[in-house]
């Protein structure tokens, strides 16, 4: 097989799936599959699939959500690198060689990150890598910024999973995506355990896509992901903290989850923040935590000072914006 092999989780996206596909095989040179795995899609016909070559298509037989999904086409790989593209995107050329070039340069590097532009306002910027903070919120970089401005290459906290390449051979160590997540925050969960065993990821601007956006949850704001973003809200530090740290910790996310229901009250979805908030915290007791290790004992402190630095940096930019 190719030295990368593309992901493309599909449910009820058969619209904007074939806008995709036809980019990734306009845009994308050398040896190269494509995966896509659907879970469950009730929009139409899919025959359409088969018209490209170097193509697989795993049809699940239920919804089970991102994280199973993606899952389900990692495990059936078997390149050096995977990349995970969301079926609203359309790629730009050279965007595959920009993130095998960048992930190329260190075997520390578990992974690399697009720049996503808005597919409806090609000068804005969508996402340039997630930030995470002591608050328990995941900053999008750049998001609504000019995209010119986003041009250098730096690290990020987290890839987002909607245009990433991941080397293949690190998911054995630190396990794949959490299933028990479903969807949304599985990919900062993810890239907090890389950084704990000491591995890096990083933005690319040179890696070009647009994204439509939401387009499977159907909007920005909705009952659905307000819901299921509030619980994994719970889950991600609960999960990648040392007892310690999450005590030290706790204070700043209490502080974090009111303003966050403060703002989606206003929103008109309260009850969905309250029920997946308290949803997250009846569940803790079936997530399974990230074991400490003595050895990464240097990686938790670098975290905690990241967490804090993007925190007081979010905050400065709020204040004088």
């Amino acid at each position: 097989m190719g030295n990368s092999q593309i992901i493309i989780l599909n449910y009820n996206g058969r619209k904007h799936l074939k806008h995709c596909l036809d980019s990734v095989y306009r845009n994308t040179k050398g040896n190269f599959s494509v995966i896509v795995v659907d879970n469950a899609s009730t929009d139409g016909d899919y025959s359409f699939v088969s018209d490209y070559p170097n193509m697989e298509f795993i049809s699940l037989d239920k919804n089970y959500g991102f994280s199973y999904g993606v899952n389900v086409g990692i495990k059936a790989c078997d390149s050096e690198f995977v990349v995970l593209l969301n079926n609203d995107t359309e790629v730009k050329e050279g965007w595959l060689d920009a993130l095998v070039s960048c992930i190329s340069k260190d075997e520390m590097i578990f992974s690399v990150c697009s720049k996503m532009i808005r597919m409806n306002e090609k000068a804005l910027l969508d996402d340039a890598g997630d930030e995470y903070t002591v608050l328990g919120w995941t900053l999008k970089v750049g998001d609504g910024h000019l995209a010119q401005k986003y041009s250098t290459e730096r690290e990020v906290f987290s890839s987002c999973g909607g245009a990433s390449i991941y080397r293949r051979a690190i998911f054995d160590e630190i396990g794949y995506f959490d299933e028990d997540f479903f969807a949304y925050m599985e990919d900062v969960d993810l890239s907090y355990r890389a950084r704990i065993h000491g591995y890096r990821n990083v933005y690319c601007p040179r890696a070009e896509v647009y994204h439509v956006g939401s387009a499977t949850s159907g909007s920005k704001y909705n009952a659905f992901k307000v819901r299921l973003a509030a619980r994994n809200n719970v889950y991600v530090p609960y999960k990648n903290m040392p007892f310690l740290q999450l005590l030290i910790n706790v204070p700043f996310l209490i502080i974090g989850f009111l303003v966050k229901y403060i703002f989606f009250a206003a929103k008109g979805f309260a009850k969905e923040y309250r029920e997946g908030f308290f949803e997250g915290l009846h569940n803790l007791k079936n997530i399974k935590r990230t074991p400490f290790d003595w050895k990464n004992f240097w990686n938790y402190i670098r975290i905690e000072g990241l967490l804090l630095k993007n925190t007081i940096e979010y905050i400065l930019e709020k204040l004088f914006a």
